[in-house]
């Protein structure tokens, strides 16, 4: 339970107090030790899930790729955590050394914090938990899911390095979404051989004609798409998928 005191309660019982029914958005300091971190939450009327963003390294919770795919996640009625996996002192260190951004097991760390954070909050707690995560986030999202397995009901990557989860994979649990783009062969082939070591139901789609930051034309409006159909599937809400649901899917688990 949260202390009623503490600058997350205070900002985001300010902010939804000030904004309409049909979705509700807050910045929110998430606690950290005796820092926080900063966030960015909104929900939807009648939300069905919330999905907890990891971005990639050197990038925040402003990346316009995860905005964008948490847009989409909105308009099919998912709330979403957009949020800074590093204090502000932390980001101006990393900056000078980039000793924290490939640091898996640390960024997993403040995800499983916002998780706590989520499930402990009333405007959250009974919301169906997913995770999106992009590069190396990707990785710290498999790790959390595999620290959590019952509070993780589903994770997507986004031209993730699963590789870098590799001690945590036989331990995911929770339904996975990898996304890679075609043009993306290293990626690609990390991909497929992390897929073999997932320990739950998983399935790879490969995005035709896209590169690793899916900036082509449509790529990741496809990425959207196939990362809201998956929560949706997953997260309570009814969804039966079709072959046309993902491009070039392979299937295990199942």
């Amino acid at each position: 339970m949260m202390r009623t005191d503490h600058p997350s309660r205070r900002r985001m019982g300010n902010n939804m107090s000030m904004i309409g029914v049909s979705e509700r958005h807050a910045p929110v300091r998430i606690p950290v030790g005796p820092d926080w971190i900063e966030g960015e939450i909104a929900i939807p009327s009648r939300a069905c899930g919330i999905v907890l963003f990891a971005h990639g390294s050197g990038s925040s919770r402003k990346s316009p790729r995860n905005q964008f795919v948490a847009a989409s996640l909105r308009e099919a009625g998912l709330a979403t955590l957009l949020m800074d996996l590093l204090t502000q002192d932390e980001e101006i260190a990393d900056l000078e050394r980039g000793h924290l951004r490939f640091d898996i097991p640390f960024l997993a760390g403040r995800l499983r914090a916002a998780t706590q954070w989520v499930l402990s909050h009333p405007e959250t707690a009974a919301l169906p938990l997913g995770y999106f995560g992009a590069s190396t986030g990707a990785a710290a999202a498999l790790v959390a899911a595999a620290d959590v397995p019952g509070s993780v009901k589903a994770v997507v990557s986004r031209g993730g390095r699963p590789d870098l989860a590799a001690g945590a994979l036989g331990r995911v649990k929770a339904p996975t979404l990898l996304i890679v783009g075609s043009h993306d062969p290293d990626v690609l082939a990390l991909n497929r051989s992390a897929q073999i070591r997932l320990g739950g139901e998983s399935r790879l789609a490969i995005v035709q004609g896209a590169s690793h930051l899916f900036e082509e034309a449509g790529a990741l409006a496809e990425v959207a798409r196939l990362a809201s159909a998956w929560f949706r599937g997953h997260l309570g809400a009814a969804w039966a998928p079709s072959r046309a649901d993902l491009l070039d899917v392979s299937v295990r688990g199942e």
